[in-house]
């Protein structure tokens, strides 16, 4: 849809019509969803599929697009990282249904963005705001329990609180460019200490007698995509999880998004052409960040997923001027590699009013835990003292 093209999202990559399309393409358009409401936890036969998509398209005087709020009917929460699995319960309790709901959020992608799309020319503010109205009504009208939109950026927070949603703070943590001019110069500013760990670790890496690579979206072809999902998939059921996303879904938004997908590769041998692939990690960027997502491997090499998961991208981000980057949900861990805590913002409509209360609570609560949590994170960064 080329309309799509004409709203601002900022260059996100997930926001655009590259992803959503291709995964609203793969997961209900050529692959046949499973029933609705089948039990997560090895029952269903693909539960990544249950997305069921109920994007809303708002068109100015003109009939020509002018907001766009990605949206999905859910019938569970896997993959979409809104944190709610005990609210389930708590509805069971108070005798009402949980599901469905909206979310409004990137499948499996728990990166905070733009969700609120709106043509350029537009107003901002206005249109978001009717966006968010619209899928109110929308909410009330499914009969869903709630509506999330989930991993906002901070512009659109005032615009959701105003509408009654109430905002729940996360922290992920997050790599921030300090003008450094290669990784040995942030080695510089982290204590002796870190700063020997971190080394040792690369050192490893470099010494086992891997080749490390790097590629964009359009430099892999369909035999190296079956590997890398090959190797996706095993590490998914190595630690008893689904994998979430079909080989279609990684060829298909490869060739569409081209250099905004970014592939780290780790090889055993000499010819890319015939050695063996023993570990990748697919990410993700526009003109600003790197985005971590999916890592693979065939065999444990001790630090190798640090380097592709982490070191492999600051490296990435050092070389092409980028300011920062976001691997993903979670792991206190990135803390020693110099990922600082971040806050992330979702906002909830919820439409029975005394579950709302309920969850307002709950929330407040949850969100003083939340403040000490980072402030605590914070102590063991690598850096040394300002």
């Amino acid at each position: 849809m080329s309309e799509w093209q004409t709203l601002a999202t900022g260059g996100d990559p997930f926001a655009s019509r590259s992803f959503l399309g291709s995964f609203d393409h793969v997961s209900c358009g050529q692959m046949a969803c499973p029933a609705e409401g089948t039990a997560i936890g090895g029952q269903a036969d693909h539960p990544a599929l249950v997305w069921h998509p109920q994007h809303l398209l708002l068109r100015d005087e003109q009939a020509k697009a002018a907001a766009l709020l990605p949206m999905y009917l859910r019938r569970h929460s896997f993959g979409d990282f809104s944190r709610d699995w005990g609210w389930a319960d708590a509805w069971h309790q108070a005798g009402r249904p949980y599901y469905p709901k909206l979310v409004s959020g990137i499948p499996y992608t728990p990166s905070p963005g733009p969700r609120l799309l709106v043509r350029r020319d537009l107003s901002h503010r206005d249109w978001a705001e009717k966006l968010s109205s619209a899928a109110i009504a929308a909410t009330q009208g499914m009969g869903a329990s709630s509506w999330q939109c989930l991993f906002v950026e901070d512009a659109d927070r005032d615009v959701l609180g105003a509408q009654g949603c109430l905002l729940r703070r996360g922290v992920q943590f997050h790599w921030s460019n300090a003008g450094y001019r290669d990784f040995n110069d942030l080695l510089e500013g982290c204590t002796s200490e870190k700063r020997k760990k971190l080394g040792r670790e690369r050192r490893g890496v470099a010494e086992s007698g891997l080749r490390l690579e790097t590629r964009h979206g359009n430099e892999l072809d369909a035999a190296l995509w079956q590997r890398i999902h090959q190797q996706y998939q095993e590490t998914f059921a190595r630690y008893g999880n689904h994998p979430a996303l079909p080989l279609e879904f990684f060829a298909t938004v490869g060739a569409r998004l081209g250099q905004q997908l970014v592939v780290f590769l780790a090889w055993r041998g000499e010819d890319a052409g015939e050695d063996e692939l023993v570990a990748s990690a697919i990410c993700y960027r526009d003109d600003s960040t790197l985005y971590g997502r999916h890592w693979g491997c065939a065999r444990q090499v001790p630090g190798l997923h640090f380097e592709l998961c982490y070191y492999q991208g600051i490296d990435y981000c050092l070389a092409h001027g980028l300011e920062r980057f976001e691997p993903g949900a979670q792991g206190e861990h990135k803390l020693a590699r110099g990922f600082e805590p971040t806050d992330t913002w979702s906002a909830f409509w919820i439409a029975d009013p005394g579950l709302r209360r309920a969850v307002a609570n709950y929330l407040e609560r949850e969100d003083a835990a939340m403040q000490d949590y980072a402030a605590e994170s914070a102590t063991h960064l690598p850096f040394k003292a300002a």
